[in-house]
């Protein structure tokens, strides 16, 4: 942090920052700041507005949405970059501050609101290039980090404009005394109900920050995999060949990770299989099935490895969230294969319930795609068979006993029927619970399975 940083000197006048100070996505400061420029819209309280742009950039993304902001304020204030092009044609309430390019307020990105009844503010500064460690700065613009913080606290937001208005000075006193008044203006005028935006806030940041995890992961993911395929295509294979090879590379490394469930994929794809010889699945659909146990976690190939250590209640809401969302991100990685078409569907819908409540889209009974009531159950039945961080492997009949108390709800009555015969006829010593399927997954890929 800049010495000379609106953040280092705000923490020199305060003593300590709040809570909030973190680091935080650029998605989920987008949201923020929206959200609270959409109070001073919604309300019309005419707050002072102080903004600085990172090189300009946000103004000049946004410069529509600021025009109106100018409509719905008293006045508006905007520290630049003077060699980032900042157009000059301005509303008359609207005051431009061009830094000199040294001045480290040019590299920051914030925003102080501060009317009567309601005050906010974004403060923040990009991570270096040194900050983001190995991997350097991020190729993804959804990747880039912030580090700085977020507050609804009036004393706090008061002393950061008295830190803008000292900035101010050096480049035009006049101005800053203008706005010293008017900000004392706004604090003498009559009270009105005092907006607290805290909680709701929380949870937006909460939220948006679990979403923009798995939007991270996703795309680490597809690096991943265009790495695997590029090391496929100097085999000089078949372009459809190296891409599932490259996405069976994927399944395998989740596999590796998983200590608990080390042949989740292998085991969940060949039970599927046993379910589907049962229920009379024409050869394609049993492919297709096969294909999608296999692949069934691919979602998870870029989850960090302690996650995989920690039971289902330990997991915190951003890890249970990618979690509980894995099989989307697979569905979005697959989606670069056409040819999979069908098996993607499985996979994305492995989660609906019987009673329609599951996710993604809520599906119903017979709406729910049969292979996908297959893998949604089977690898259930699969995973509580192992166990996971504090919680100890189920045995067989505590496992089925499990799912027959959703049948109904979560499962396919029917399909319940089937797994328990299987289990039954295991018990019995009749049937040994297969570990492998028996196709070839590199012979797996051919005309159909997309259909």
């Amino acid at each position: 942090m800049s010495p000379d940083s609106i953040l280092h000197n705000l923490k020199a006048r305060v003593g300590q920052l709040p809570q909030s100070y973190g680091v935080y996505y650029k998605n989920t400061l987008v949201a923020l700041c929206h959200a609270m420029e959409d109070h001073i819209l919604e309300t019309q309280n005419q707050p002072l507005v102080l903004a600085s742009f990172q090189k300009g950039k946000w103004y000049l993304q946004e410069a529509k949405r600021y025009r109106d902001i100018a409509h719905s304020a008293r006045e508006v204030v905007i520290l630049f970059a003077e060699e980032s092009g900042f157009p000059q044609e301005q509303a008359t309430n609207v005051h431009l501050v061009p830094l000199a390019s040294d001045d480290p307020v040019t590299q920051e990105w914030n925003l102080v609101i501060y009317a009567r009844d309601y005050q906010a503010m974004v403060l923040c500064q990009e991570l270096s290039e040194s900050d983001y460690g190995v991997g350097g700065l991020p190729r993804e613009d959804s990747e880039r980090k912030f580090y700085g913080l977020w507050t609804f606290d009036r004393h706090l937001v008061a002393e950061a404009l008295a830190v803008h208005l000292e900035r101010i000075a050096r480049y035009n006193t006049p101005l800053a005394e203008q706005l010293g008044q008017t900000l004392a203006d706004i604090i003498q005028s009559p009270a009105g109900p005092h907006t607290d935006m805290n909680v709701v806030v929380s949870r937006i940041v909460n939220y948006l920050q679990t979403s923009q995890l798995e939007l991270v992961t996703l795309n680490r993911q597809r690096q991943a995999y265009e790495q695997l395929e590029s090391q496929e295509n100097k085999l000089h294979k078949n372009l459809t060949a190296n891409k599932l090879q490259a996405f069976l590379r994927m399944a395998q490394r989740v596999d590796d990770q998983d200590p608990y469930n080390p042949s989740a994929s292998w085991q969940v794809a060949a039970l599927a299989e046993t379910l589907g010889q049962l229920l009379d699945l024409a050869s394609l659909s049993l492919r297709r099935l096969r294909l999608a146990g296999v692949l069934f976690r691919l979602g998870l190939a870029q989850v960090p490895p302690e996650v995989f250590l920690k039971a289902e209640r330990e997991r915190n809401d951003s890890e249970s969230a990618l979690w509980n969302n894995h099989p989307q991100i697979a569905a979005k990685l697959l989606q670069t294969m056409p040819e999979l078409g069908a098996v993607t569907h499985i996979i994305a819908h492995q989660k609906e319930w019987w009673d329609g409540t599951g996710r993604p889209d809520g599906l119903q009974g017979e709406d729910i795609p049969l292979e996908a009531r297959v893998l949604g159950l089977v690898a259930t039945f699969q995973r509580l068979l192992q166990p996971r961080g504090t919680r100890p492997g189920y045995d067989l009949a505590e496992a089925l006993s499990y799912c027959q108390k959703s049948s109904g709800t979560r499962w396919d009555p029917h399909l319940v029927e089937v797994l328990t015969h299987v289990v039954k006829l295991s018990q019995m010593g009749l049937l040994q619970l297969p570990t492998r399927p028996q196709g070839v997954p590199s012979a797996w890929v051919g005309e159909g399975l997309s259909g």
